[in-house]
């Protein structure tokens, strides 16, 4: 069973360490039997003041449809659906970035659909939270909080890392408080797990267990490598297979949302798949690492930067990627008009080409979340009339408002709306209960967001 961390989990890493006499000598000597042991101390005593605990309530919204039997007692006027509340609450950890600004990193599902966030300090202080924006796809948030004298952890190149570095998780297992643990780098650009739709996690050997959620992955200086999000747990506990969110895709989706509010995606223009061996044998390559190129979309930005169909892409600005899934997570994350460098094969013959990335036409469940929560899980595109529900994901909070696929939203209370950016200006200016006016095929309804 493949698994999000519930609230509170964050990827805790157990393996023991034994370090070169080189990074003993900068630790807290502690003497057994007149020999120094090493020690993450010092690193820790910097770098936990960083991570944070988050804890969160909301509401619940669920529609049922009341069914024919009961809705007989009460004639042609009796409602439709039974709207019902459940009040919720949850744990997780979140990482300061900024101390100036009080931004903090955490995980979308630790936030998602929460009226109030409040931040657990190391120091003991509570404060409450702004959510500035979130990812859904990637599963990344970013909150910001007014407070003093904070301390924010230092952002590594995670491109750097290879297996077999050593990493240490810190968050908040279970409710316990502040945990520590240590471990490696399993894997690096693992994809097609089904946990999100935006994959190219860092695999730990984490003792990750229930809670802690957005905690911090660190180097051994201390400087943030991921942010822990996942993990596989066939019977419920950990196995020893954790997933982080790689620090530098979280730096790009973190700008973004910082300057525009959202994520502004960015589009290559192409489709693919994986290279495998049968593919690699095909072409006669020696590699079998890269994403296959099956179409170039017209006039995109592959297109204008000369990527083929059949072009096999091996990396990006200079980084090499193990396949298209990776391909996708690196460019989807990299915002709209991002220059980037691509390295490829054609033909046998390495080439290098590079591409300034389109946005996306449409609002994806990503930032159809970011619109409004109550409608993530929608996808929206701009209709001739309206924006019109093109996609909806079951069990979403859009689903849960009432939507359903082919709806055409066409007015915000008693506004009209004739376009996605007018919508997001609308529900932008409201404050608290919105109606949404929708067009349902020959029918005309009011759905209520809260």
């Amino acid at each position: 069973m493949k698994t999000k961390l519930s609230l509170l989990s964050a990827a805790l890493l157990t393996v023991s360490l034994t370090l070169t006499p080189a990074i003993s000598q900068a630790a807290i000597p502690i003497s057994v039997n007149g020999d120094a042991i090493p020690s993450l101390a010092p690193m820790l005593e910097r770098t936990t003041p960083a991570v944070v605990a988050v804890a969160v309530e909301g509401t619940h919204v669920s529609k049922q449809k009341i069914p024919d039997a009961f809705r007989y007692f009460f004639g042609p006027n009796a409602p439709q659906e039974q709207v019902q509340e459940r009040p919720f609450r949850g744990l997780g950890s979140g990482v300061i970035i900024d101390a100036k600004k009080g931004y903090i990193v955490t995980n979308n599902h630790v936030i998602e659909g929460a009226d109030e966030i409040l931040i657990g300090l190391h120091d003991g202080r509570e404060v409450e939270a702004t959510l500035i924006g979130a990812d859904a796809e990637s599963d990344i948030a970013l909150l910001q909080i007014k407070a003093k004298n904070l301390v924010a952890v230092k952002r590594a190149d995670s491109d750097e890392l290879r297996v077999g570095d050593f990493a240490v998780a810190i968050g908040n297992p279970f409710g316990l408080g502040q945990t520590v643990t240590s471990g490696i780098v399993s894997a690096m650009g693992r994809s097609g797990l089904g946990i999100e739709m935006l994959e190219n996690f860092i695999q730990t050997d984490a003792a990750i267990n229930s809670g802690n959620s957005g905690g911090a992955l660190v180097n051994l200086n201390g400087d943030l490598i991921g942010i822990n999000t996942a993990i596989v747990a066939p019977g419920g506990g950990n196995v020893g297979i954790g997933f982080a969110i790689p620090a530098n895709m979280v730096n790009n989706l973190v700008d973004q949302i910082i300057e525009h509010g959202e994520v502004r995606r960015g589009v290559l223009g192409v489709s693919g798949r994986d290279l495998t061996n049968e593919l690699a044998q095909a072409f006669g390559l020696d590699t079998q690492h890269g994403g296959f190129v099956d179409q170039v979309m017209e006039d995109s930005a592959a297109d204008k930067a000369g990527i083929k169909a059949g072009d096999i892409i091996v990396s990006v600005n200079d980084r090499k990627i193990k396949s298209f899934q990776e391909l996708r997570a690196k460019v989807a994350t990299m915002g709209a008009g991002a220059k980037v460098k691509f390295g490829l094969i054609r033909d046998g013959d390495s080439k290098t080409v590079s591409a300034t990335l389109g946005e996306a036409s449409q609002t994806t469940e990503t930032s159809a979340g970011a619109v409004h929560p109550m409608l993530a899980g929608a996808t929206l595109e701009n209709g001739d009339d309206g924006v019109e529900i093109t996609d909806l994901a079951q069990n979403s909070p859009a689903a849960a408002s009432g939507l359903q696929k082919g709806d055409i939203i066409v007015g915000v209370n008693r506004n009209s709306i004739d376009d996605l950016s007018a919508l997001k200006a609308k529900l932008k200016e409201q404050q608290g209960t919105v109606a949404l006016k929708v067009q349902r095929g020959n029918n005309s309804l009011f759905l209520v967001l809260r």
